[in-house]
């Protein structure tokens, strides 16, 4: 028997797929509606977080943030099997991840976390990339289980909290390029471009091609071999912030990195690799 805790988009179509595979699944979502629902599916839902978690050996968990799963599990306490595990699928912080580890273990029970790089869909398919880091002989015992659930299981070491981390790092990088993408289009508005033209560049332009190398050379730190010399990113930096000021657009990302390019270049790195704005 497995518990599920969180009935949002991802964890619904968790609990699908695990009973499409022929497990028993008890599930509990604070609108109880949303655990409802999943009984037309073959779950059991329960309006009360502690009768949901009785006699599952394995509790699974997508909630919003580290306050929430502190608290549901609070809740869920009194109804724990000895020996229960609690895998946490949600985006939390590292020192969070860490504590709860700690904590639980002093209770007697184990818990680790694994949060995903997964949408709807890839719960529903059992596809996409589940983290992992902790207690290797509990990863490993849980690897089978998890395998079916997941496309890929990254199992990161015994480093607890850094699936955490990488998650952050990972959805940092996801913000971080929508941002660069509303950019693209707002200069594109800018310049009288049609939108489509814009998606027409990427599906010629793969500019992805290049991110490990660039990676590889941030890591490095070498950045005397230019490629694109740091004055005339900013030049262009600056070419794209004027067309955008001139016909009213918003730019988000650019002006910050503008400021950063100038203290590289008051420093007298202008002549360098402009990937030098990595050691501001």
């Amino acid at each position: 028997m497995k518990a599920f805790l969180g009935m949002g988009l991802l964890g619904s179509n968790f609990v699908k797929a695990m009973l499409k595979q022929g497990e028993q699944v008890q599930v509990w979502n604070r609108t109880h509606s949303k655990a409802m629902a999943l009984e037309a599916d073959g779950a059991k839902a329960f309006e009360n977080v502690e009768d949901a978690v009785k006699g599952a050996g394995v509790i699974h968990l997508t909630l919003k943030d580290d306050a929430a799963v502190n608290e549901v599990l609070a809740n869920a306490k009194p109804g724990l099997q000895a020996g229960a595990i609690i895998i946490d699928h949600s985006t939390t912080s590292a020192e969070g991840a860490i504590a709860r580890t700690k904590s639980w273990e002093e209770a007697g029970f184990q818990y680790v976390h694994a949060p995903v790089f997964m949408g709807p869909i890839n719960a529903l398919e059992s596809t996409g990339n589940m983290l992992i880091s902790g207690d290797q002989e509990l990863i490993a015992k849980l690897t089978p289980e998890l395998f079916k659930i997941t496309g890929k299981l990254v199992n990161l070491g015994e480093v607890i909290g850094k699936a955490a981390g990488i998650k952050l790092i990972g959805n940092l990088f996801l913000i971080s390029l929508t941002a660069g993408l509303v950019d693209a289009l707002s200069l594109a508005k800018g310049l009288d471009i049609p939108l489509t033209d814009v998606t027409d560049l990427f599906k010629d332009w793969n500019p992805a091609t290049n991110l490990t190398g660039r990676l590889e050379k941030m890591v490095a730190g070498n950045f005397d071999s230019p490629s694109w010399e740091l004055s005339m990113a900013r030049k262009d930096a600056g070419l794209m912030m004027d067309a955008a000021s001139n016909s009213e657009q918003q730019l988000i990302t650019i002006p910050e990195i503008a400021k950063v390019m100038d203290a590289q270049i008051e420093k007298g790195n202008g002549n360098k690799d402009w990937m030098v704005i990595a050691t501001s």
